[in-house]
C-alpha cells in the first residue's frame, strides 16, 4: 500500500462544528406523519439543520451550497433552500435533488405551494416552478418602485391564490392559474413585514414596519381590529391553535409580546427571549408550544402552562452570539470544551451530545443584582473573557476556573460543576488608592493541583492567590516582576518553578513557593504569548517577529526554533505526548511541528483565521475557533486509525485551502487536478538482501526450521497413549500431498493385472526435491530447490533428507547436489539460518553425510568464512 500526502491536510481531517444552532433567517416546521412528531429546520450557514422537537437533538445535517443560505421553506416531502440566485431542493434533509435556476438577481422568499414553488427575488420578480420537471411554470414581474414584494403567503381555502405584500404597503391577491390579479388592498401606508395565516379563514395578521399588527378580513376588505407594538417593526406572528386566542409577536431588540384577540389587549411580555432580533416564531399545532429562533444562535421551545399568559422556557439549544475568542479542553476526558466567545459568556460544549452543553453565565461584579428582573441595564456586567485557565483536579471542592476580562484588572472565578461565576474576584491590592491606572490581567495559570492560581498583569506584576479563599499569596519580585506588559505566565507540573514572559524581552523563571528568581533569558523579540506542556516540560514562545522557540525547562536552553508563519500567532496547542506543536496564525494557516525532528510536517489554509486551538487529551480531536465564526470546529486525528506520512514539508511547499468541517466542499471543489504533482511517499520495499557483503537471515518463523534437529523428541512427546480406533464407517478422504499449501493427489485405481508381488520401484520413487537436485547437477542452479525446501514443514524437510541416502533409494551425487546447494547459500550469504539447520539436519539423519562434508564442504567453507 501506498502512502500519499492528501491534498490539503494528511494528519486533521474535518469531523464537525459544535454550537451552530440558529442564524438570522426564520426557522421551519414540519410534522412527520409516520413518526408522529414535529421536526424544526434552521439554516446555519451554507447548510441547514434539522431538530426534533421533542429532545430538540439534532437528527441531520444537510450537505453544503456553494454560498450561504438566504431564505428557507419546507413542505411535506422537501427543505428548499436559496443561496444567490439559484434555489434548490433537498430531500431526506441531505440531498440536493433538485435545482432551479432562473432568476437575475438574488432570492429572498419561497413559498412551497402544492406541486409547484414560488420564489421572490430582490427585483420583485415572481417565478413559480414545477417542483419536479424544474421547469418555469409562470414569471410576473412587479414593478419594484410602485410594488416591491416583501411578503408572501397562501391564504388557507384559498385555491390557486397568492397574497403578495409590499414594501410600499399595499396588498395584492393573485390567482396564480389564470395570472390574474383579483384585487388590491390599499394598505396602511406602511412597510408589509410579515403576512400570516390566522386559525379563522379570510383572515390574515399583517406585520408592519411600524411596529402595527392589523388583523385583516380579505374577504370582505374589513379590519378587525390592529395592535400597537412599541419595540419596532414586527419580525414574526404565529397564532394560537389550541383552543387559545393568542397571537406572538416578534421585535427587533429580541422581546416578544403576547396578545389576547378576544379581549384585544396585551397579556403578556417576554423580555429578553433573545439577545438579537426575534427572526422566526411558531405555535405547533394544537399544542401550547412555542418555537422561536433568533440571530443570536439560539432556539427556543417555551410552553404556556402557568397563568398570566407567558411562556416559560422549556428547552433550548443555545452557542456563542458572538465568535468566540478562547476555547480549551476542560478535562482530561476530552469531551467538554470550554469557550469564551465575545458575546461576554463562558460556555462549556460536549463533543458526545448537545444535552451535556452548559453556559456558565456572563460575569458580573454583583452577581445576585443581574439577576433580577427589574434590572433593566446591568451596569456591574464585566467585559468578554479574554482567557482563561482551568484546572479539574478540585473542581468538587472550590473553583476551578480563573479569567482575565478585557481591559479589565479583576481576575473572576468560575465553578464547572455549578455552572456559574465563581465566589472570588482576585484583585490585588496595591492599586486600591489609584483607580485611575489603565492596568488589567494580561495571562493567568492554575497550578495542576488546583490551589493556587498565578495572574499577570500589564504592569509588569505577577501575583499568586489560594483558589480556595481568594485570599493574596504574594508576588513575583520585589517592585515588578517585568518592566512592562507580562505577555505570558506558566506554572509547571510540580509547582516548583513559574515562567514569565514580559515586553521587555526577558524570559524569567521564579521559585514557586518563595517567589525568588532562579534564571533570567534575554529574547530576540518581544513574546506574544507563551504555552507550557507540563509533561515534558517544553515551553512554546511565540515572538512579535512571527517565530517560535521551544525552551527546555530543564536545561533553560532554547532547543527548536521555528519560522515560517507569515503572520501574528493566535494561539498554540501541544499534542498529549509533546511530540506535536500546532500554531494558528494570522495568515490563514494551521500548522503543525514536529519537535524532535525540528520540522514542519503539516500545513493547511483556512477561508478565515484561526484565533484560538485545543488539542484534546486523548489525542482525538483538534478544536479551533476562527475569525467572524460563531461555532467551535473539530478536526480529527487522522494517526490514530489510519498510516500517515510525516516526512518534512519542502521549503517551497504551498498549503491548499481545507474548508471548515461541518461543511463539504461543493462539485467543483471535489474535482482535483489529477496533472498536478502532489507529495508523495512510496511505501518502502526492502531489498532480499541490503548488500552482498552482509548476511542475510530468512523470513521464515523459527517453527519452520528451529526444530529440525528435535523431531525425535516431538515426535515421542506427542505419540498417543492408545492405538487410534478405526470408526465402523470411515469417511472417504482424498489423498494429500506433504506441504504447507494442502495439494490434493491423484488416486491410483490397482489394475487386475498387477502383479501382487512388492515392486521395490514403487517405494523408491523421486520426489519433486530430488529430482530438482539431479538436475541441479548439470545446471549449477539452487533456487528452485532450496524454494521448495522453504515451503516444506519441519516433518516434510526431514522424510526429503533421508530419502536422499542410498539405503532410502537415493544416491551419493544427490547427497553431493545437496550439499552444493548449502554452499551456494551460504556463499551468496542468503537464508543463513536455513542452511545452518538443514545442514545439521542432514549430518545428523544421514550415515554418508560426514564423509561428503570432509571431502566437498570444507572447500565452500573456506571460500565463505
Amino acid at each position: 500500500m501506498s502512502v500519499s500526502r492528501e491534498k490539503g491536510s494528511s494528519i486533521f481531517s474535518g469531523f464537525r462544528a459544535l454550537g451552530l444552532y440558529s442564524s438570522h433567517l426564520p426557522h421551519v416546521v414540519r410534522f412527520h406523519k409516520k413518526h408522529r412528531e414535529f421536526y424544526v429546520v434552521t439554516a446555519v450557514g451554507q447548510c441547514f439543520h434539522t431538530y426534533n422537537v421533542k429532545k430538540l437533538g439534532i437528527v441531520s445535517v444537510s450537505n453544503a451550497l456553494s454560498e450561504d443560505i438566504s431564505c428557507l421553506a419546507a413542505d411535506r416531502m422537501l427543505v428548499y433552500a436559496a443561496y444567490g440566485k439559484v434555489i434548490s431542493a433537498f430531500a431526506k434533509n441531505r440531498e440536493v435533488v433538485h435545482t432551479y435556476k432562473g432568476h437575475q438577481a438574488d432570492v429572498h422568499l419561497l413559498l412551497p405551494f402544492g406541486d409547484h414553488l414560488i420564489s421572490v427575488d430582490k427585483e420583485s420578480v415572481v417565478i413559480i416552478w414545477d417542483v419536479e420537471s424544474e421547469d418555469t411554470y409562470l414569471q410576473i414581474s412587479f414593478d419594484k418602485a410602485s410594488f416591491e414584494v416583501s411578503a408572501v403567503m397562501h391564504p388557507s381555502t384559498y385555491l390557486n391564490k397568492i397574497l403578495f405584500g409590499s414594501s410600499q404597503g399595499s396588498l395584492q391577491l393573485w390567482n396564480v392559474k389564470s395570472n390574474k390579479l383579483l384585487f388590491t388592498f390599499p394598505g396602511w401606508a406602511c412597510a408589509v413585514t410579515v403576512l400570516q395565516q390566522t386559525p379563522a379563514v379570510d383572515v390574515v395578521g399583517i406585520g408592519l414596519a411600524s411596529g402595527q399588527i392589523i388583523i385583516h378580513n380579505i374577504k370582505f376588505n374589513e379590519t378587525l381590529m390592529k395592535f400597537q407594538q412599541d419595540w419596532g417593526p414586527i419580525t414574526a406572528l404565529s397564532f394560537r391553535t389550541d383552543g387559545h386566542p393568542v397571537m406572538a409577536a416578534g421585535s427587533p431588540v429580541g422581546h416578544i409580546g403576547l396578545w389576547d384577540l378576544e379581549e384585544k389587549k396585551l397579556i403578556g411580555q417576554m423580555r429578553d427571549a433573545h439577545t438579537t432580533a426575534i427572526a422566526g416564531l411558531t405555535f405547533l399545532h394544537s399544542e401550547p408550544l412555542l418555537i422561536s429562533n433568533g440571530a443570536d444562535n439560539a432556539i427556543r421551545v417555551w410552553i404556556f402552562d402557568t397563568p398570566g399568559g407567558e411562556g416559560r422556557l422549556l428547552r433550548f439549544r443555545m452557542g456563542h452570539s458572538a465568535p468566540p475568542t478562547k476555547v480549551q479542553h476542560y478535562d482530561l476526558s476530552g469531551q467538554h470544551i470550554l469557550s469564551a466567545g465575545q458575546d461576554g459568556t463562558l460556555q462549556s460544549f460536549s463533543t458526545v451530545h448537545e444535552r451535556f452543553n452548559k453556559s456558565l453565565g456572563r460575569g458580573s461584579l454583583n452577581k445576585a443584582k443581574s439577576k433580577k428582573k427589574s434590572v433593566l441595564y446591568d451596569t456591574a456586567k464585566l467585559p468578554p473573557i479574554t482567557t482563561f485557565a482551568s484546572e479539574s483536579a478540585r473542581q468538587s471542592d472550590w473553583d476551578g476556573i480563573v479569567a482575565c476580562h478585557q481591559g479589565f484588572l479583576v481576575t473572576t472565578t468560575w465553578n464547572y460543576q455549578k455552572g456559574s461565576m465563581g465566589a472570588h474576584k482576585l484583585e490585588p491590592e496595591r492599586f486600591n488608592k489609584n483607580r485611575a491606572l489603565n492596568v488589567h490581567a494580561t495571562a493567568v495559570d492554575i497550578s495542576s493541583c488546583g490551589n493556587f492560581a498565578v495572574v499577570a498583569l500589564s504592569s509588569g506584576h505577577i501575583d499568586a492567590y489560594n483558589i480556595q479563599s481568594g485570599f493574596h499569596r504574594g508576588q513575583f519580585g520585589k517592585d515588578s516582576a517585568h518592566s512592562g506588559p507580562v505577555r505570558g505566565v506558566a506554572v509547571d507540573g510540580l509547582n516548583e518553578l513559574v515562567v514569565s514572559a514580559g515586553a521587555d524581552r526577558l524570559l524569567k523563571i521564579w521559585k514557586f513557593k518563595s517567589k525568588e528568581l532562579l534564571h533570567t533569558d534575554s529574547l530576540p523579540s518581544s513574546p506574544a504569548s507563551t504555552l507550557l506542556h507540563r509533561d515534558s516540560g517544553m515551553l512554546a514562545i511565540a515572538l512579535d517577529d512571527f517565530t517560535i522557540s521551544i525552551l527546555d525547562m530543564e536545561t533553560r536552553r532554547t532547543v527548536r526554533r521555528f519560522c515560517g508563519q507569515r503572520g501574528q500567532v493566535n494561539d498554540m496547542t501541544f499534542s498529549p505526548d509533546g511530540r506535536w506543536l500546532i500554531v494558528a496564525s494570522m495568515d490563514c494557516t494551521i500548522r503543525t511541528w514536529d519537535l524532535p525532528s525540528g520540522s514542519l510536517v503539516n500545513c493547511f489554509l483556512v477561508d478565515s483565521a484561526a484565533v484560538s486551538i485545543s488539542f484534546s487529551p486523548t489525542g482525538n480531536f483538534l478544536a479551533s475557533s476562527h475569525v467572524d465564526c460563531l461555532g467551535i470546529y473539530l478536526w480529527s486525528n487522522n494517526t490514530l486509525c489510519s498510516l500517515v506520512s510525516l516526512c518534512p514539508l519542502p521549503a517551497d511547499y504551498e498549503p491548499s485551502v481545507v474548508m471548515l468541517p461541518g461543511t463539504c466542499p461543493s462539485k467543483d471543489d471535489e474535482e482535483v487536478d489529477t496533472d498536478v504533482e502532489s507529495l508523495e511517499m512510496a511505501e518502502y520495499v526492502s531489498p532480499a538482501q541490503l548488500d552482498e557483503q552482509l548476511i542475510t537471515l530468512s523470513l521464515l518463523p523459527e517453527s519452520r526450521w528451529k526444530n529440525l534437529l528435535n523431531l525425535d523428541i516431538i515426535k515421542k512427546r506427542n505419540k498417543p497413549k492408545e492405538p487410534p480406533k478405526v470408526p465402523k464407517a470411515a469417511p472417504f478422504f482424498i489423498p494429500t500431498i506433504p506441504g504447507l499449501v494442502p495439494q490434493f493427489g491423484q488416486v491410483e485405481t490397482p489394475s487386475e493385472e498387477q502383479s501382487k508381488v512388492v515392486n521395490l520401484g514403487m517405494l523408491a520413487q523421486k520426489s519433486s526435491f530430488y529430482l530438482q537436485l539431479e538436475g541441479a547437477l548439470e545446471t549449477n542452479l539452487y533456487e528452485g530447490a532450496v524454494q521448495f525446501l522453504k515451503e516444506l514443514g519441519p516433518s516434510a524437510i526431514d522424510t526429503e533428507l533421508r530419502s536422499l541416502a542410498p539405503d532410502m533409494g537415493g544416491d551419493i551425487r544427490v547427497m553431493q547436489s545437496f550439499l552444493k546447494m548449502i554452499g551456494t547459500m551460504l556463499h551468496l550469504k542468503k537464508d543463513f539460518d536455513l542452511a545452518q539447520a538443514y545442514l545439521a539436519l542432514f549430518l545428523k539423519v544421514s550415515p554418508y553425510s560426514l564423509c561428503l562434508v570432509q571431502r566437498d564442504l570444507i572447500v565452500y567453507s573456506r571460500d565463505t568464512l
